[in-house]
């Protein structure tokens, strides 16, 4: 595939790319007046022992590593002893599940399903899953199998000067554990909480209580009105939360201590779950990620025997197709499978990395994505029996109870109907249970992609040392997380959780898709997939990953930034707690252009000789990288002048 420059616009530029040829490495003549011409080649990595770990080895008579109706053979990568390997297949497969099945399977999904047109949602979603979803997923773990490395030093084997990715991806992962954990230490105490004959929150009996606490449960002629709060509501925003001792982002109280012993018991179990690596991890997951689905078994079971369930499970899957023609929709289903499935956080790359080179990533994605959607669907069936139970009880539509979204779906909702069956206290235990096993799993994840990045970047400094950079970085997030266990806590974890992650991850996984099928090369990676499982990805894959994908992402991150005012309970968002959360949003996405500017200002030389050295450091075929990036600058400055 040749890429012509029209001479004189890139006189310069050719100076800065000057390719050589690979057959003959002799580089291209630098008089050629009339075309700038890139020759992609298939690729053949070059190994760096620091990081790779691996050895090329040729062999003459065919092997599962090479392609049998390829006459260049694709080299096979050996993994040596030194980087750790899940000790079974289940223990990979458990892990990548736990990380993908998380406490958003079961609050969002179903809340985003009735809200845009209940069964006929079905259709956007399972499109989104097939033509974006899955094809991210699928790349993700094939490149962290190829390559065995983490998020920041992968960079060096695909485009160097995308290296601040990696760097981004890590600081959006801490902002993650930030308020993530704490959601987890909520649960906590719902858990200590739930240890009593009468649940704390079935009555409106108890000192945090206010005179708008209506107890309609078990009561005749009670009226429910606007100003009416549940004992379940009052018990989370008075007694967990006390988020009325806060006024807002400018006055966010104290720390609530009973939180705060909650999260350090948290990451206390995060610390021993990851400090040996995945030797540790990889045996955890087989109570945490598998603990979620008995528990989702017996509440669907109690939930579908419930007076009034059939109400709640009509409402969730009745079909309203004119919502299809609605972009919103569309949207919704697009967003919602990316953050579900969770590509872009390194965490794929991570695990995968410590795969053997020809496990079969291509299974793996598949049986993974159908685990993690299913998931989701049955978990709305959990829901919303319960959901038509209480409006049953409240006699009033299901819609005037399905209100609660998010977090107040989990801790107020669901513990209220709880409350209020045979057995609650049971029921109560075990839902919580579930709860915080769903949040471990993904914090393993997230932060398992921190500590395989940094690792794998600096092994001279922290690949012995690994104890003690997890208990630094188990610290770290444990105080980042103290603004959120203050009275006004929920305010910042709802800030964190719109700016922190949304916008910038998805912009990271774009230009990720991006960097990785146009500028490395579908050919190239497929070539890596073809080296791993003996046969190259399929034309429908190859479609996905270089057009459908990117295009995918592109309109979930065009339609996050036409979000709505941000508001929790009563409480507004000051337009500067906005200005506040898209600096907070920017700071892990910056590192992208820092980086760039940084490879190309600070590398000494000439012109000519940073543009070698920021295109090939680690492999032979970095300055087709490095002029590929170039073209596309080219190309989008060509558009701008046009239009």
């Amino acid at each position: 595939v040749e890429i012509n420059f029209p001479w004189p616009f890139f006189a310069k530029i050719k100076t800065l790319i000057s390719p050589e040829n690979e057959d003959h490495n002799v580089p291209i003549h630098p008089n050629s007046e009339l075309f700038l011409c890139l020759t992609f080649h298939s690729p053949v990595p070059r190994q760096d022992s620091a990081v790779m770990a691996g050895s090329l080895t040729h062999h003459s008579s065919p092997n599962p590593g090479y392609s049998t109706n390829n006459a260049v053979p694709v080299p096979v990568i050996t993994q040596t002893e030194s980087r750790d390997k899940w000790s079974k297949k289940m223990d990979f497969l458990l892990s990548v599940i736990g990380f993908a099945v998380d406490l958003g399977n079961v609050w969002r999904f179903p809340y985003i399903c009735y809200q845009n047109g209940g069964g006929a949602f079905l259709i956007p979603y399972i499109l989104m899953a097939i033509f974006g979803g899955v094809p991210l997923f699928y790349m993700e773990l094939a490149l962290g199998q190829f390559h065995r490395t983490g998020a920041i030093s992968i960079w060096k084997h695909i485009c160097p000067i995308f290296k601040g990715i990696g760097y981004a991806i890590c600081i959006i992962a801490l902002y993650v554990s930030f308020y993530y954990n704490t959601i987890i230490a909520w649960a906590l105490f719902y858990f200590y909480s739930s240890f009593s004959s009468i649940l704390p929150w079935t009555n409106c009996d108890n000192v945090w209580n206010t005179p708008d606490c209506t107890n309609y449960f078990g009561m005749d002629n009670i009226t429910w009105t606007n100003a009416s709060r549940s004992p379940a509501e009052e018990f989370y925003t008075r007694n967990v939360l006390e988020i009325h001792k806060s006024s807002g982002l400018r006055d966010v109280g104290g720390v609530r201590w009973q939180l705060m012993l909650c999260l350090f018991l948290i990451f206390t179990i995060v610390y021993f779950s990851l400090w040996k690596g995945v030797k540790t991890s990889g045996k955890v997951v087989w109570v945490t990620a598998t603990l979620p689905y008995i528990v989702l078994f017996i509440l669907l079971i109690r939930g579908a025997t419930l007076p009034g369930a059939w109400r709640g499970v009509v409402f969730y899957l009745k079909p309203q197709w004119g919502k299809l023609l609605e972009t919103s929709v569309w949207v919704d289903a697009a967003a919602q499978i990316f953050f579900s499935l969770g590509p872009g956080f390194g965490v794929l790359l991570a695990l995968s990395s410590y795969n053997s080179f020809t496990n079969n990533c291509y299974r793996d994605a598949i049986v993974t994505s159908l685990v993690n959607c299913l998931t989701s669907f049955v978990s709305g069936f959990v829901i919303f029996t319960v959901l038509g139970y209480m409006a049953e009880m409240r006699q009033v539509e299901v819609e005037d109870v399905a209100r609660d979204k998010g977090p107040s779906l989990l801790f107020i909702t669901y513990p209220e109907a709880i409350a209020n069956m045979m057995g609650s206290t049971f029921f109560a235990i075990i839902f919580f249970v579930m709860m915080i096993t769903l949040g471990l799993d993904s914090t393993f994840g997230g932060l398992e992609a921190i500590i395989t990045a940094v690792l794998d970047e600096y092994p001279d400094q922290f690949y012995h040392r690994r104890e003690l950079f997890v208990l630094c970085l188990v610290v770290v997030c444990f105080l980042g997380s103290l603004s959120t266990l203050t009275n006004g806590g929920a305010y910042v974890v709802k800030l964190l959780e719109e700016f922190g992650v949304g916008s910038s991850i998805i912009a990271v996984g774009f230009l990720e898709a991006i960097a990785v099928s146009w500028f490395y090369g579908i050919h190239r990676f497929s070539n890596d997939v073809q080296a791993m499982l003996g046969k190259a990805p399929g034309l429908f894959w190859k479609v996905c990953w270089v057009a459908i994908s990117p295009a995918f992402l592109y309109i979930i991150v065009s339609s996050l930034l036409k979000a709505p005012p941000l508001a929790l309970f009563d409480y507004k968002y000051p337009d500067w707690s906005i200005i506040v959360g898209y600096i907070v949003g920017l700071s892990s996405f910056i590192w992208v252009p820092i980086y760039m500017v940084y490879k190309l200002v600070w590398t000494p030389g000439s012109l000519k000789q940073v543009g070698g050295c920021v295109q090939s450091p680690e492999t032979e075929h970095g300055n087709i990288c490095m002029g590929t990036f170039l073209y596309f600058m080219y190309v989008v400055a060509l558009h701008a002048q046009l239009y």
